[in-house]
C-alpha cells in the first residue's frame, strides 16, 4: 500500500489523470466538520458490508482523522483484491496544518 503525505495528495489530485475515489471512513459527525471536497463517506464500521459499492478499477485513497482507521481500511482493502489502494498519512489533521489553512480542525 502507497502512502501519501498531504502535499503528496494534493499534487495528486492535481496532476491524476483520472479523478481517485478519496473514501473518508470517518463517523458522520466528523464528516460535518470538515472534509475534502468530492469525499465519499463511507464509516469504517460499513466499509466490509459495502465493498460491492466500490469501484475496483479506481485509485482509492483512504482518508480519516489522524491516518490509522484510513491505514487500516487501506490494508483491508487490498487483502480484499482492491490493488489502487493509498492511505493519506497524518489524515485530514496534517491536511488541514500542510495545504487547506482554513480547514476547521478538532
Amino acid at each position: 500500500m502507497r502512502e501519501l503525505t498531504p502535499l503528496e495528495l494534493k499534487d495528486y489530485l492535481a496532476s491524476a489523470e483520472a479523478p481517485p475515489l478519496l473514501l473518508d471512513v470517518r463517523e458522520p459527525a466528523e464528516f460535518d466538520i470538515c472534509h475534502i471536497e468530492g469525499s465519499r463517506l463511507m464509516p469504517m464500521g460499513e466499509v466490509a458490508a459495502s465493498l460491492d459499492d466500490l469501484p475496483r478499477e479506481k485509485v482509492i485513497i483512504a482518508i480519516c482523522h489522524h491516518g490509522m482507521r484510513s491505514y487500516n481500511i487501506a490494508r483491508y482493502l487490498e487483502q480484499q483484491g482492491f490493488g489502487q489502494v493509498m492511505n493519506l498519512i497524518g489524515g485530514l489533521d496534517a491536511w488541514a496544518r500542510k495545504v487547506d489553512l482554513s480547514m476547521p480542525t478538532y
